[in-house]
């Protein structure tokens, strides 16, 4: 993955919350966080939330974490980065292995931070029943 600047504030909050996120690291996940922050995993209506408006301030993040984070075992893979100021847009797949299963989430996955370089927005923009429908046995 060919990233313009590695250095960038967002760059290193969205590699923050991955290897945070892959060591089981709930704190460190957290505290890459601002307050008011907000994550949409995926966008819209899920399992994870049935309303689709997204997972908004630390408590709900924290419940979501919980939920989507703690029982899952994740893999990273973006070919593609692009970065416009406080924002970058990683194309590629995220494989997430739990209850004996491995699902492969294909789609467009963006940060955005504020002046701290706190994640105010992580939002995955991935369909749902495409990812179910790569659900296999492991």
């Amino acid at each position: 993955m060919t990233v313009t600047n590695p250095d960038a504030p967002v760059h290193l909050a969205g590699k923050r919350s991955r290897e945070a996120a892959i060591a089981h690291d709930k704190d460190a996940w957290l505290a890459n966080f601002a307050d008011d922050a907000v994550v949409e995993d995926p966008i819209g209506p899920s399992h994870f939330d049935p309303e689709g408006k997204g997972h908004r301030g630390k408590e709900a993040i924290s419940k979501f974490y919980d939920m989507a984070i703690a029982p899952s075992d994740l893999e990273f893979d973006f070919v593609e980065t692009y970065q416009c100021g406080n924002e970058e847009a990683n194309i590629g797949h995220i494989v997430i292995k739990s209850a004996g299963y491995e699902v492969k989430a294909e789609g467009i996955f963006t940060y955005r931070v504020n002046d701290e370089g706190k994640i105010v927005a992580l939002r995955a923009f991935w369909e749902l029943d495409r990812a179910t429908a790569s659900a296999r046995k492991i």
